[in-house]
């Protein structure tokens, strides 16, 4: 009863402060929800239809005055009148949730609005494509190989079609939202995904919009690849935390060095503390998406082939094939091998960083081919070789430390 109240009180203060049907109101119907869910399923019909009388009042009362209705607090008494029969009957996570999320639907309508109003139909399109393409078409594809040599895995293959797609759209969003500051928010997380797709993804914009992002390119590269060191780190501490310590010293020295550059390279914001003004072409293309999605499966394909041809005993060799496609699973796979005693430690650790430095280096064509700007080439290049470079250096003097370390397990 008084999670009921609490939830009727939430919601009517809201209400109330929008000078509309208020605070007694909204707890007395969820006081009439909660009486009919404690007393079974007829009290609880009985207590809907009440509250649906009462809303039907409301509008009536409304039409009278102001010859219109009220569907907003409308839909609100009808959520509070569900949320306490739910109560009622013992539930607390669902109607609690329900409760505080029409409260803040109706706290932000004018942002809320504003956003709705100012979207475009190719906006609106774009989001719609993003949701078929995730929704509809994912699912139904193949988990499985579908070719006789257990190459091609349609769902994880279009998983990156979606990714690369869905990064587009928030960047877009926040771009228009934030200015060219929301890239950098996307980059360091979508880093934490793919820090390739994030390099792709803010190349595109920088040709869509300009020289204007220059400093967000660059400062939104140095986060996707800290995100990537990040990541890395993570997956060795959650499957092989027995090695992570072999780890530390080349990770946390790649990980100084790009939070360093990124320092050095903030710009100050704007004086007047305005975003500068951008031309944004589309929340995101599905041709570019569907062209990456293919080069992605053709890297898949032949590093696949390699690992298959060269055996495991090439640890090094799959590593550094690993960290062109993508370092997230060499590094799993390193780590897992690792935790089971199947393969020596600093071998292991040795794998991941080699893993972690070629998907660094591995950006560098990326970037030459798809910037057309000389002066971020250079830096973005030099930045990525200097971390790259006191990587190696720190691996060398990890192995140098710790070479005596064999198995994890015998």
């Amino acid at each position: 009863m008084a999670m009921a109240v609490a939830v009727g009180v939430l919601v009517g203060l809201e209400r109330e402060h929008k000078e509309k049907t208020g605070v007694r109101t909204f707890s007395m119907i969820a006081v009439l929800g909660c009486m009919g869910g404690l007393m079974g399923n007829l009290f609880s019909a009985i207590a809907l239809f009440f509250v649906a009388l009462i809303i039907l009042g409301m509008n009536y009362k409304e039409i009278v005055r102001n010859e219109k209705l009220v569907l907003t607090t409308s839909a609100a008494a009808a959520i509070v009148g569900f949320a306490g029969v739910l109560f009622g009957e013992g539930h607390i996570f669902t109607p609690a949730v329900a409760g505080v999320t029409a409260t803040a639907l109706l706290a932000w309508k004018r942002p809320i609005s504003q956003f709705a109003l100012g979207l475009s139909d190719q906006e609106l399109q774009s989001a719609v494509l993003l949701a078929i393409l995730t929704v509809v078409v994912l699912p139904v594809l193949p988990s499985h190989p579908v070719d006789p040599w257990g190459l091609v895995e349609p769902r994880s293959n279009w998983l990156s079609v979606i990714i690369i797609a869905a990064l587009g759209f928030v960047n877009y969003i926040l771009m228009k939202t934030l200015g060219a500051r929301g890239m950098e928010i996307t980059a360091f997380f979508g880093g934490l995904v793919n820090s390739r797709k994030v390099i792709v993804e803010l190349a595109t914009r920088l040709r869509q919009v300009g020289s204007i992002l220059l400093p967000s390119v660059q400062q939104g590269v140095l986060l996707a690849t800290s995100a990537m060191v990040i990541r890395n780190a993570l997956i060795v501490a959650i499957l092989a935390f027995s090695a992570l310590p072999y780890c530390a010293i080349p990770l946390a020295s790649m990980l100084a060095v790009n939070a360093f550059l990124w320092w050095r390279g903030r710009v100050p914001r704007h004086q007047n503390g305005e975003a500068p003004s951008m031309r944004l072409e589309s929340p995101f293309k599905l041709s570019a998406a569907l062209k990456f999605g293919l080069v992605f499966l053709i890297l898949n394909v032949v590093g696949a082939l390699a690992q298959r041809n060269f055996g495991s005993a090439s640890f090094y060799f799959v590593s550094i094939a690993g960290g062109l496609l993508s370092s997230a699973s060499s590094i799993t796979s390193a780590a897992t091998l690792i935790a089971h005693g199947e393969l020596p430690t600093m071998t292991g650790v040795n794998g991941i960083i080699l893993s972690s430095l070629t998907s660094i280096l591995a950006n560098i064509p990326l970037i030459r081919g798809l910037t057309r700007e000389p002066e971020l080439k250079r830096k973005l290049c030099l930045a990525l070789i200097v971390i790259a470079a006191v990587g190696l250096l720190a691996g060398i003097i990890n192995h140098l430390l710790f070479e005596n370390i064999t198995v994890a397990r015998p």
